[in-house]
C-alpha cells in the first residue's frame, strides 16, 4: 500500500545546541541502532505467495545523512523537512533513516543555534507510539521495546477465524442494538481539506507550555482550538462547517499482534459548540469510539485479516484505486496526538527542548496535524496542502490565537 500511498513518519526533534564533535554524536547513535533488534532490520519480500517477512540487516552509513541549510531559520529548517516527504523510503532496503540539521536558529525554546534531528521511519516499522519508543531509545533513553510476535501458517487459520468473527459481529450488532456499545461514528461529508493535495505542501508548528492547554486532556484541548479555528477558516473559503470533524489515531486496546497497534476513528469538533460543551462532546466521542473498539468483534476481525492468504491479499492491495474520490469521508482533517514522555533525551550533550510530528497527507486528506509533547512542552504542527487550506500561514495564525497562551 506505501507504493500507492506513501506513508513514511517524520518524528521531529529538537536539541538545544550543537554538539562540538557532530560526528562523534551520531556515532554514538548509530551504536544505539545496533544494538537494537528492532532497528536492524530490513523487509525481505520476493514471493507473491508469501508474505513479506522482516529479516535481520546491519545499521548502514547512508541511514544517517547530515543536511547543510542554505536557509538556517527554523521555517527554512521545516521546509527542507517538507521536501523529504518526497523522498520515501524502501523497507526493503532500510526501513528508517535520521536526517541532522545543525545550527539551525529560531528553534522553540532553544535558547540558541540547536540541532534538528528528524527520524524518517517507514509506517510498516512502527506505529507513532512504537516509532517515538524507537527513537527515545537512538537519543539515550533505556526503552524496553517488545518484539512483535511473527504469525505463521495464516492461510490454514482463514475458515475458523473467518467463522468466529462472523459470530462476533453478529454480537456486536446485538449489543449494538441493546444500547450495550455505541454505534459506528457517522461518515460525515468531504470538505475542501478533503480534496487531492496539491500546490505546496507546508509544514508549521505552534508550541505551548502543557499547564495553558485548557480541557481534561491536552488532546481534546487542542482539538476544541482546532475547531474554532479551521471552521472559520473553511467558513471564509466558501465550505460549511457545521458536521467538521476529525480522523483521530487511537490504540487498540488488546495486546500488540503487530508494528502498528492502532486503527483511525471518527470524531466530531462541533464548531457550533461553546468551549466547555465542545470539550465534554469531543471527550464523550473519543470514550465511545474507545468503548466500541473494545468489543470482541474487534479484534476477531483483526485475526481474521491476519489469517487471508498472501496472493489475495496482494490481489487486494493491487485493486485499490488510489484516484476515486468519495462524497464521505471518516474526517475532515486528521489529529494523531502522542506524548514522548520526560525531556530526558540527548544528543551529544544537546537536551531535547521540543518535538513535533507531521501526519501524511493522502489522496482524501490535504491537512493534518500533529499534537506531540515532550516534558512541560506541547508542539501542535500542522501538515497542509495549498488546495486544502489556501493560505497556510492565515490558518496556523487563527490557530495561534485559539490556542491559550
Amino acid at each position: 500500500m506505501s507504493a500507492k500511498i506513501p506513508s513514511d513518519q517524520f518524528l521531529l526533534y529538537g536539541f538545544d545546541g550543537v554538539p562540538e564533535d557532530l560526528a562523534r554524536a551520531i556515532q554514538v547513535i548509530r551504536s544505539r541502532a545496533t544494538a537494537c533488534g528492532e532497528l536492524r532490520v530490513r523487509v525481505r519480500d520476493g514471493n507473491y505467495l508469501t508474505y513479506p517477512a522482516w529479516v535481520s540487516a546491519d545499521v548502514e552509513d547512508d541511514q544517517f545523512a547530515v543536511h547543510e541549510l542554505d536557509d538556517s531559520s527554523w521555517a527554512g529548517c521545516l521546509a527542507a523537512v517538507a521536501r523529504l516527504t518526497d523522498e520515501q523510503l524502501d523497507a526493503r532496503v532500510a526501513p528508517w533513516r535520521l536526517h541532522v540539521f545543525p545550527a539551525v536558529r529560531g528553534v522553540p525554546a532553544a535558547e540558541g543555534p540547536a540541532t534538528v534531528a528528524v527520524l524518517q521511519i517507514a509506517h510498516v516499522l512502527a506505529d507513532g507510539v512504537r516509532a517515538s519508543a524507537l527513537a527515545a531509545r537512538l537519543f539515550g533513553r533505556a526503552v524496553d521495546i517488545q518484539p512483535v510476535p511473527t504469525l505463521r501458517s495464516r492461510g490454514v487459520r482463514l475458515p475458523w477465524r473467518s467463522v468466529a468473527a462472523a459470530r462476533a459481529h453478529r454480537r456486536l450488532v446485538r449489543d449494538t442494538e441493546a444500547g450495550v456499545v455505541p454505534p459506528q461514528a457517522e461518515p460525515r461529508p468531504a470538505l475542501r481539506t478533503n480534496s487531492r493535495p496539491s500546490g505546496v505542501c507546508s509544514l508549521r508548528t505552534l508550541v505551548r507550555r502543557r499547564d495553558d492547554i485548557p480541557g481534561p486532556t491536552v488532546t481534546i484541548g487542542v482539538m476544541c482550538a482546532l475547531s474554532t479555528a479551521l471552521s472559520a477558516h473553511l467558513r471564509e473559503l466558501g465550505d460549511d462547517p457545521s458536521t467538521l470533524g476529525a480522523e483521530v489515531p487511537m490504540a487498540k486496546s488488546t495486546v500488540r499482534r503487530a508494528h502498528n497497534h492502532f486503527g483511525n476513528v471518527g470524531i466530531g469538533l462541533y464548531p457550533h459548540l461553546e468551549p466547555d460543551e465542545r470539550a465534554t462532546r469531543i471527550g464523550e466521542d473519543l470514550r465511545q469510539r474507545r468503548r466500541r473498539r473494545e468489543h470482541p468483534a474487534i479484534a476477531a476481525e483483526s485475526r481474521a485479516v491476519e489469517a487471508v492468504p498472501a496472493p489475495l491479499l496482494r490481489w487486494g492491495v493491487a485493486q485499490f484505486d488510489e484516484t476515486a474520490r468519495s462524497p464521505i469521508v471518516t474526517g475532515n482533517t486528521t489529529v494523531s496526538s502522542v506524548n514522548r514522555g520526560a525531556a530526558d533525551l540527548r544528543f551529544g550533550d544537546a537536551r531535547v527542548v521540543v518535538t513535533s510530528g507531521y501526519p501524511g497527507l493522502s489522496p482524501m486528506m490535504g491537512l493534518t496535524h500533529g499534537v506531540h509533547g515532550i516534558g512541560d512542552t506541547v508542539a501542535i504542527s500542522v501538515h497542509a496542502a495549498e488546495s486544502a487550506i489556501g493560505d497556510v500561514d492565515a490558518y496556523v495564525a487563527r490557530l495561534d490565537a485559539a490556542l491559550p497562551g
